[in-house]
């Protein structure tokens, strides 16, 4: 008698993240230093931590609003108006989710019907395929290029789109290349997005990690907030990835939408990490700075030790990511992971894992100490002199 598979084909068709296999790999060997998961080194700020202290001191245990705590909304609204010029109804048009990952979850469901496409830019966060696939849609990934500094383009959207095109996936900055689009970069692709009628789905969690420029929201750009959804959260610039806590803004319609399905899938976010988002969000910004100063020290230091042992590697205009070249070694991303780790205990994450674009390059994650980063360069270094 042949026996029934009850596993669904979209969930048996995942493939495990490669950025957790090579973290596993490292775990179980000693003087690892890890560049691969990208968490940051701080701890979550003390002032956070005492805020959901006296949350808990206070009996504040119970289950919040699906959508959150709506004083944690407003102050999400007031943050989002202040820093990046976009203005949100905290009651209708924000939800507090389980990190920006269940947002991205939520407004995929939310918005995609089956058969629908969705562009996938790539290299890419390795979560948004897999979403794609789970919400019902098809995933159609857009390839850019290392001579563009793996920035999107008009032109790129436009060789993908179809008139099965319903949305469009943006990390900006990305992950894993770090790259960061300007203003006008930003109004040439919202030109291309009216013109097809896609909603956009814009993942800004590094948002705050922006070096050079200033940080330019999606839905601040003209015509783009009613077809935006913005997906962010506390993990990354907050140092609060434990907490599990995100949101996104967008839409009426859309967000009530994500509110319903989050109701019936999650309740609401963790009730103590909004309290210690709370504070994040009256008092964060001093805290922000002095980390995001700490990673541009390190940035700097990271890509200049790349480029002179010969690995080629843009500066990032943001994220905490350096994504070197590695095609003078003569090895594939997942070779050259996997030699690194195993005769200098250095862990990386191959490019391909993030797409195919992303074959010939590693992603290393520089929010880690700048002591770490010194002897995993000198490690490095040892490891490409003998391949080059």
């Amino acid at each position: 008698m042949k026996k029934t598979s009850f596993v669904s084909k979209q969930a048996d068709s995942l493939q495990p993240s490669g950025i957790r296999r090579f973290f596993d790999l490292a775990a179980q060997m000693e003087d690892v230093i890890s560049l691969g998961v990208g968490e940051p080194d701080f701890v979550t700020p003390w002032s956070f931590i005492e805020h959901s202290f006296h949350a808990l001191e206070q009996g504040y245990t119970s289950y919040t609003e699906n959508a959150g705590m709506i004083d944690l909304r407003e102050e999400i609204s007031n943050y989002l108006l202040g820093s990046f010029g976009v203005n949100y109804d905290a009651e209708k048009e924000v939800v507090v989710t389980v990190g920006a990952s269940q947002a991205i979850d939520l407004a995929l469901r939310a918005t995609v019907n089956p058969g629908e496409e969705v562009l996938v830019v790539e290299p890419g966060f390795v979560a948004y395929v897999p979403t794609v696939s789970l919400a019902g849609g098809t995933p159609v990934t857009i390839q850019t290029r290392p001579e563009d500094d793996f920035k999107l383009t008009p032109q790129l959207i436009e060789e993908a789109v179809t008139p099965r095109t319903k949305a469009i996936i943006l990390c900006n900055p990305n992950n894993p290349t770090g790259a960061a689009l300007s203003r006008k970069e930003l109004e040439d692709l919202a030109n291309v997005v009216e013109k097809h009628d896609l909603l956009v789905l814009s993942d800004e969690i590094y948002a705050e990690l922006t070096y050079e420029d200033v940080h330019t929201s999606f839905p601040a750009i003209k015509g783009m907030k009613e077809r935006t959804v913005l997906i962010s959260g506390f993990s990354k610039a907050f140092a609060m990835t434990g907490w599990r806590l995100g949101y996104a803004t967008g839409p009426q319609e859309i967000i009530e939408t994500m509110v319903k399905i989050h109701q019936y899938t999650m309740m609401c976010a963790p009730t103590i990490a909004q309290h210690a988002a709370l504070e994040a969000m009256k008092n964060g910004k001093p805290s922000v700075d002095h980390m995001m100063k700490s990673y541009k020290q390190r940035r700097n230091f990271i890509v200049s030790s790349f480029n002179e042992m010969g690995l080629e590697c843009p500066n990032p205009g943001g994220a905490f990511y350096a994504f070197p070249s590695i095609r003078e070694t003569g090895l594939s991303s997942a070779e050259f992971a996997e030699e690194l780790l195993q005769e200098e205990q250095v862990a990386v994450v191959p490019g391909d894992v993030f797409g195919e674009s992303g074959e010939g390059f590693v992603r290393c994650s520089y929010a880690t100490s700048l002591k770490q980063l010194d002897e995993a360069m000198r490690r490095m270094k040892r490891f490409v002199e003998k391949r080059v």
